[in-house]
């Protein structure tokens, strides 16, 4: 049943096509997996695999749980298990839907080998270089790459591993993990797959065959300063609300939970049809930009679990129904995160179930 409350996610389609698109651009030579894990990061895994069906060489999941959700919507592009299976019995799933599988410990490793499956599988053979979180030593590459390639059941392989810093590029640890990594395949004929939303922007040598662009497919930035190309990503959610209260309060009073705000002067204070409840960042300050009738004002008080408090001062026409854009294309998302300290990506996944998603 659709909500009654004036609270959306609209859900720019055609954004998410330029952004894919964009990241083919600056790595011409690769092949994109698009990353559609966390529900696309929380715009709607399904929607966004239909817009990207028809120029998308492989989409990127966390699990096989989203992975069976596009196949079945439809999705027969190559899909990637990012983390693998978590038990052996989840291969006979990725038998039957044809999807591709991260093996990064030694547990998967002998699961797929130990599998009867009908088809070969097509594995991505996960190196820690430096990331520290899952993959093999790039010491035991050459032994695990030996296993699978003698294997009868597995197809296609491809060398994968992920950057911990490609965030910052000014740091060398990108480079260097770039090193471990090449070094571990020293010899091998083999595609490679390093390159993340940051490494795609700042790191044209880690392209490789395959990048995965993520965050910047859905318009947000991965970096906190300024980052020339990134500044040609469209925001692919602006989620909006709308005031429900306006009153005027003179100074001296209290606004919210709290009274954590006091009106310096005498105040037109808006309520806001969003909460931490819907994923509106529960920590957001006083000062944290929002915009009303496409005005850029400031967030007032302490967030509640469903309704926020606004600076209507100077707003023009800023009454009850008057719309409100939490982030989008006036409020971008990273300045949203940078006043709650938090990452856009938290944002965008922790969008609650009551948010309608408009495509």
């Amino acid at each position: 049943m659709p909500s009654s409350r004036p609270l959306r996610a609209r859900i720019h389609l055609d954004a998410i096509r330029h952004n894919y698109r964009y990241a083919k651009q600056l790595a011409p030579h690769s092949k994109a997996l698009a990353v559609v894990k966390a529900n696309a990061y929380g715009h709607g895994a399904i929607a966004v695999a239909q817009a990207l069906a028809d120029c998308a060489d492989g989409f990127a999941v966390a699990c096989i749980d989203e992975a069976m959700e596009l196949r079945e919507a439809g999705i027969t592009q190559p899909i990637v298990l990012l983390e693998g299976v978590f038990h052996a019995n989840e291969l006979a799933l990725v038998d039957r839907a044809g999807l591709s599988v991260v093996i990064h410990c030694q547990e998967q490793l002998a699961w797929l080998l130990a599998a009867r499956p009908t088809q070969q599988f097509n594995c991505w053979i996960k190196i820690d270089s430096g990331m520290h979180r899952v993959g093999f030593a790039p010491s035991d590459f050459n032994r695990v790459y030996a296993e699978l390639r003698a294997c009868p059941h597995v197809g296609e392989l491809v060398a994968i591993s992920h950057f911990a810093r490609a965030d910052e590029p000014n740091l060398p640890y990108t480079t260097q993990q770039i090193a471990v990594f090449e070094q571990a395949l020293s010899g091998l004929i083999i595609p490679r797959s390093l390159a993340n939303s940051a490494a795609i922007l700042a790191f044209p040598n880690a392209h490789a065959e395959w990048i995965r662009p993520g965050l910047m497919l859905y318009g947000a930035s991965p970096f906190a300063e300024a980052q020339p190309l990134a500044m040609a990503l469209r925001p692919a959610m602006t989620l909006e609300s709308a005031l429900i209260s306006v009153r005027n309060l003179p100074a001296g009073e209290p606004v919210g939970y709290g009274g954590s705000f006091v009106c310096e002067r005498p105040t037109r204070v808006g309520v806001v049809a969003i909460g931490y409840a819907d994923g509106y960042p529960r920590h957001a300050p006083t000062g944290t930009p929002v915009a009303v009738n496409g005005q850029v004002t400031r967030l007032l008080g302490r967030v509640s679990m469903d309704m926020i408090t606004v600076d209507l001062t100077g707003i023009i026409d800023a009454n009850v129904g008057a719309t409100v854009e939490l982030w989008g294309t006036i409020i971008a998302a990273n300045a949203v995160a940078a006043a709650s300290a938090t990452l856009a990506y938290q944002l965008f996944t922790g969008i609650g179930r009551r948010v309608a998603h408009c495509y």
